[in-house]
């Protein structure tokens, strides 16, 4: 691929940080919830990396034929592929993707087509290395390139700000097409693989949730991680996640009081998997409980009616009902129409 970047480039980086940089030279970005994309053309070869270097084109071929019949010979972004649900980006469409039959891919792109939301430029049209570029200039340069592009509804713009109290609104309100907000020093080059210059701030919410079992630490007596589940409608408790971190001298006595909760079937929901006939007392098996106590955890994801990454265990809430911890907690929810997340979110919309 004759490009004035390497393909293999590592994409830049943030750290994560508790809250916005304030002052002057900063861009603000959303944070989409979605897979890092790297889109190159040079001529008729299309290349979609993934942030580890993988190649992502037979996984988004709607996407790679997208960038194929672009008017442009050559460019190179950085950006973000989604899938766009009912108004709002569904990460569990996206894994549904990492599929090892094409007939599936093909399948699913026809039915739920993805979108690539640009916010970087490498390469422009005229194939000018732009990484070496302060970020201010290749911002410019990015807006030029879409502006040059016939509308799709594919091949998306992200939006970006100067100003702080935009960024903050951002976060606060948050949708559910938002993983949180990127801020990135506008006099700093593209710096492959580096993590100085940009920080991110990640949409964190807590939920109220029963404690619907544990399991022990691989090879020890302790409990090593609780079992959270949340209340439907028809009152079944399903299994959402889990929490772990305990503290190592608070596991002897939270063992015992478990350990005296223990009654099956813990989860009439969903479950985390049923108990194995080889499994001891004592094994690595989940365990379930009666549904006594409540804790309040904070997780920043949800995917598929369940925390994607493990909680942080806040605090116990021996003040509120079990039956009081419902799924409609973690249910999805959209920002007011004069949100500052308007412009965003108008992104998923337009996709549709």
């Amino acid at each position: 691929m004759d490009l004035a970047v390497d393909p293999a480039l590592a994409p830049m980086e943030a750290q994560t940080a508790p809250q916005l940089p304030a002052g002057e030279g900063w861009q603000y970005e959303p944070k989409w919830d979605g897979f890092r994309c790297l889109a190159y053309k040079s001529g008729e070869e299309v290349d979609l990396r993934s942030k580890s270097g993988l190649p992502l084109a037979r996984y988004f071929p709607e996407i790679a034929a997208l960038v194929a019949a672009m008017p442009v010979r050559c460019f190179a972004l950085d950006g973000e592929l989604a899938v766009p649900v009912d108004g709002r980006f569904d990460f569990e469409q996206l894994q549904l993707r990492l599929h090892p039959a094409a007939s599936r891919v093909r399948k699913l792109a026809a039915e739920r087509p993805a979108v690539y939301i640009a916010f970087d430029i490498l390469v422009d049209a005229q194939n000018r290395d732009l990484a070496s570029c302060p970020l201010a200039e290749r911002r410019r340069a990015l807006e030029a390139f879409f502006a040059g592009l016939p509308e799709n509804g594919r091949l998306l713009l992200s939006p970006a700000t100067t100003e702080r109290r935009i960024a903050v609104g951002w976060c606060e309100e948050a949708g559910p097409a938002l993983d949180g907000v990127i801020a990135k020093r506008l006099d700093l080059p593209y710096r492959a693989g580096a993590r100085d210059g940009m920080v991110k701030v990640k949409r964190l919410r807590t939920a109220d949730c029963v404690v619907g079992g544990f399991r022990y630490g691989a090879g020890s007596t302790l409990a090593a991680s609780l079992l959270l589940g949340l209340y439907d409608d028809a009152g079944l408790l399903h299994h959402v996640g889990y929490t772990s971190g305990i503290r190592a001298a608070e596991k002897p006595e939270l063992t015992k009081r478990l350990e005296a909760l223990v009654e099956e079937p813990g989860f009439t929901g969903r479950a985390p998997g049923g108990l194995s006939r080889w499994a001891t007392e004592r094994s690595g098996e989940w365990r379930p409980l009666r549904p006594e106590l409540v804790v309040e955890v904070r997780y920043d994801h949800v995917t598929g009616g369940r925390f994607r990454h493990g909680t942080t265990l806040l605090r116990w809430r021996p003040d509120k009902a079990p039956t009081q911890c419902r799924m409609e907690q973690i249910a999805p929810t959209q920002p007011s129409h004069d949100s500052p997340l308007a412009t965003a979110d108008a992104l998923v919309s337009s996709s549709g």
